[in-house]
């Protein structure tokens, strides 16, 4: 891979049209000079810094810019409208803060835009409704597109960083309508965007558009009867909003190949939907026909990429149509009709998952849902959490022999298990919990191979477990409790060597455990509890456990511990339970005129109770006292990571020792992520520890974005990071030691910084405002004056109130309110949101307030 610099030779390079570097090791900052290249591509590199202003001044030639990956701060200049023949400008995975350039709207030309994954704010400018032929807006992304091209490049921080996928943009207000009636837009892109207001209405000029993803936002109002219009729409997101009212029989959806309007709180009937002839089903394909139409390129690659992320669209194996129908968690009501995909997306080369859990649906079931199942490769159900009723069909299994998952658990759904559900052999999941089924367990659930996952629990299921069970050799989970089963646990489950979870609990089991359950290798969770087992406890590696077994008192060693509790479904169960006495227990108690075996066992249990509470109290205590000193001396990893040499060598144990095992007399400041700490870790050479808090998301979150910020940056606004640790036990990040402060102590920090971690000038303005305030008023940021209000009441907060109760006056220290005039500018300082606050410019802001008041401390 290429290191270094862009060399400045190459503005010399007369003839040099394309400047591709993608996929390197280049730092340093972007040179002016690359904006007079037809195409730019620099992704996946380490550039940081600022897009330079000249950039935007000789770019007439430019077509293509990639700059995406990288670590570029600072705003998108304003004079990449000047730009006039780009056509794909692709910004994602950096840093980029302000708002999206109203400029931008003079590229006529422009096909692609993609802003995803930098700090943007602001709202989305109606100016990009002039780009005439947009055909793909991507405004935010929640799946990092350089996830696995970052562990290829084998770069460590990049390693440690690719988890963190969130996307930091966050925009106000709603989508302006002339965007989304742009002739050729064929794909918009905003999830997680905290957009907000009633859902556009104005579809009708949708006649290009195929994607659109609008999920996870705070839209509301009903879902638009334009999009009827759109015929080639074949992927709506529209899932966690706040959307309500009716679906229309007119959605597109058997079109569709993804319909997601999940997490809402739409109501009505799920219509059939009328299916009238759909498009060609689109190409996921990874290299379409024409690999120079950037638009249909970032359509594939999208699609590719959602269908990887879910779970249940990666079903389809490869070469498959995944078709993929969300309804789940709304308030649909009413009895299920036929599913909801056209006849001529049926085929053997279908695979199709409807989910519509998590409602208030009635009727039978199934209903018509298996109606056209054998027309499809494979099918995905999942009603559970309804309201629905009746009998599982007789004929269930060759309704549906291509069903690969079914859970239909917590209804209301009756009878018994027909044999026939043997001949779903295509089976992988099912989950019949939690419904009112009755009668025994057919044996012909052996003829499903593959299966893997298998609940039956909570119902009325009688008799005893079908041995053949055994026969399930691809079987990993097995959930056969809380019902009413008798009999031994079969000899024959030892078979099932992929077993990885059993659970027999709440039933009326009797006999020994079998013995080589103990050896089933990947077994890591057992629980036959409340049954009437007997006999010994088979010997393995912690998984046969007492608290396993519980409500078993005939079962060896665990017996002094077991306690009988009545199963719901069996009110008379206990006193069974508590009547078993043995012979030899009756005949103990006849001879010494004391105890049974049951009694010594409650006073036994009643001491070993006691006992473990005064465990608890000491423990307790103890912790307390030591838990600091323990975290610092029982981290397992204690490799520190250096990015600045400071001369000095910089390991765990002297940042410890440097701070006293972070003692509190070397605190230097509080932050809302932790403490920091002076550190002298030889004599003259000072740092700053930042100590965070294990556990806290907030603070872990806040370590990755810190240290992606500052491990490769050096900017006027941040301290240098020089290193860092993270352990399970352990984080925190070593700073250049500044005698006079540290950055980010809570009551200064900006709202949108506590929010997003990342710094901005405007954040600092907003710091700069609360010292402002502290020296008008002559309070602290955090004055203890504020503890009446409640705690994270600070010196904002404090203001904000004064002005709404007409008090202002009262925020002033003695004498200041008449001495001077207040600069109204200075409330804009302190906005929660930062558009409004102005940038820093010194030399232009002044406040003659801050004269007065510092005259007079």
């Amino acid at each position: 891979m290429i290191g270094g610099e862009i060399p400045e030779s190459l503005s010399r390079c007369d003839g040099l049209e394309i400047l591709n570097l993608a996929g390197n090791r280049i730092n340093g900052t972007i040179p002016g000079f690359a904006g007079g290249f037809k195409g730019v591509y620099l992704s996946l590199n380490q550039l940081g810094g600022s897009l330079p202003e000249e950039f935007g001044y000789n770019c007439e030639k430019l077509e293509h810019l990639d700059l995406s990956g990288n670590f570029l701060v600072g705003g998108i200049p304003s004079n990449l409208g000047n730009c006039g023949n780009l056509r794909t400008l692709l910004l994602y995975s950096n840093m980029f803060e302000e708002i999206i350039p109203h400029n931008l709207g003079k590229l006529g030309k422009l096909e692609v835009l993609d802003v995803s994954r930098n700090s943007l704010s602001g709202s989305v400018p109606p100016e990009l409704g002039n780009c005439s032929v947009l055909s793909v807006l991507v405004l935010s992304n929640t799946f990092d597109p350089y996830q696995d091209a970052n562990g290829m490049k084998g770069d460590g921080l990049l390693d440690h960083l690719s988890s963190v996928n969130e996307d930091f943009n966050f925009f106000q207000g709603d989508i302006p309508t002339n965007i989304v009636t742009l002739p050729k837009l064929r794909m918009l892109w905003a999830p997680s965007a905290t957009l907000e207001g009633m859902l556009l209405s104005n579809w009708d000029s949708c006649d290009s558009l195929e994607m659109i993803n609008l999920s996870h936002n705070f839209f509301k109002g009903e879902i638009p009867h334009g999009f009827s219009r759109c015929n080639k729409l074949w992927y709506l997101d529209l899932s966690s909003n706040r959307l309500y009212g009716e679906l229309l029989d007119e959605f597109p959806v058997p079109c569709m190949t993804v319909f997601d309007v999940s997490g809402n709180a739409l109501s009505g009937s799920i219509p059939s939907f009328y299916s009238s002839s759909c498009p060609p089903v689109p190409s996921t394909d990874e290299h379409p026909l024409n690999i120079y139409d950037p638009s249909s390129a970032y359509l594939s690659f999208f699609a590719n990429k959602a269908k990887a992320g879910s779970r249940t669209m990666s079903l389809g194996g490869n070469g498959e149509i995944s078709v993929f129908h969300n309804f789940g968690d709304n308030n649909f009501t009413g009895t299920l009709q036929s599913i909801p995909i056209s006849p001529v997306r049926l085929g053997k080369q279908t695979a199709y998952a409807f989910l519509a859990g998590d409602n208030k649906l009635s009727g039978p079931f199934p209903g018509n849902l298996f109606e056209n199942c054998d027309g499809l490769n494979m099918m995905i159900v999942n009603v559970s959490n309804n309201r629905m009723s009746g009998q599982i069909p007789a004929n269930i299994g060759p309704m549906c022999r291509s069903l690969k998952l079914l859970d239909a658990s917590k209804n209301q759904i009756t009878g018994s298990i027909p044999p026939s559900v043997g001949e779903l052999v295509s089976l992988v999941s099912l989950d019949m919990s939690w419904n009112l089924l009755q009668g025994h367990i057919p044996s012909s659930l052996s003829q499903i191979s593959g299966l893997k996952y298998l609940s039956l629990a909570g119902n009325r299921l009688d008799g005893s477990i079908p041995s053949s069970i055994g026969k399930l050799q691809a079987l990993e989970v097995l959930d056969l409790s809380s019902n009413l089963l008798s009999g031994e646990i079969p000899n024959d489950l030892v078979k099932l060597r992929n077993l990885t979870a059993v659970m027999l609990n709440n039933n009326k089991l009797s006999g020994q455990i079998p013995s080589g359950l103990a050896n089933v290798t990947l077994l890591s969770f057992f629980n036959v509890s409340f049954n009437n087992l007997s006999g010994p406890l088979p010997s393995s590696n912690n998984l046969m456990k007492c608290s396993s077994v519980l409500g078993n008192p005939y079962l060896h060693p665990c017996r002094v511990f077991s306690l009988a509790v009545p199963s719901p479904d069996s009110p008379g169960r206990a006193s069974e339970a508590q009547s078993y006495t043995s012979p030899s227990d009756q005949s103990e108690k006849n001879r010494s005129g004391g105890f049974t075996s049951i009694e010594i066992a409650s006073i036994a249990s009643a001491s070993a109770i006691f006992s473990v509470l005064l465990a608890l109290i000491f423990l307790f205590i103890y912790t307390r006292k030591w838990s600091a000193k323990s975290k610092i001396m029982g981290s397992a990893r204690k490799e520190v990571t250096i990015f600045t040499d400071i001369g000095v060598p910089l390991t765990f144990e002297n940042v410890v020792r440097a701070t006293g095992s972070f003692n509190a007399s070397n605190c230097i400041g509080n932050g809302g992520f932790g403490a920091t700490y002076k550190a002298e870790i030889s004599p003259g050479v000072l740092v700053a520890i930042k100590r965070l808090a294990v556990g806290r998301f907030q603070g872990i979150q806040q370590f990755h974005a810190e240290i992606k910020t500052l491990g490769r940056l050096h900017h006027p606004n941040l301290v240098t990071l020089i290193g860092y640790h993270a352990s399970e036990t352990q984080m925190f990040l070593i700073y250049n030691y500044l005698p006079g402060g540290v950055a980010g102590t809570f009551g200064y920090v900006a709202p949108e910084y506590a929010m997003t971690c990342r710094v901005s000038d405007k954040a600092d303005v907003y710091s700069y405002g609360v010292v402002l305030l502290e020296l008008l008023s002559d309070k602290k940021a955090l004055d203890p004056s504020f503890s009446s209000y409640g705690n994270g009441f600070n010196i904002v907060a404090w203001a904000c109130m004064l002005l709404r109760q007409g008090r202002a006056k009262e925020f002033f220290t003695a004498g200041l309110w008449d001495a001077a005039k207040v600069d109204p500018r200075l409330a804009f300082l302190i906005k929660s949101q930062p558009l409004p606050r102005p940038i820093p410019q010194p030399g232009k802001i002044r406040f003659r307030p801050l004269r007065v008041a510092v005259a007079k401390t």
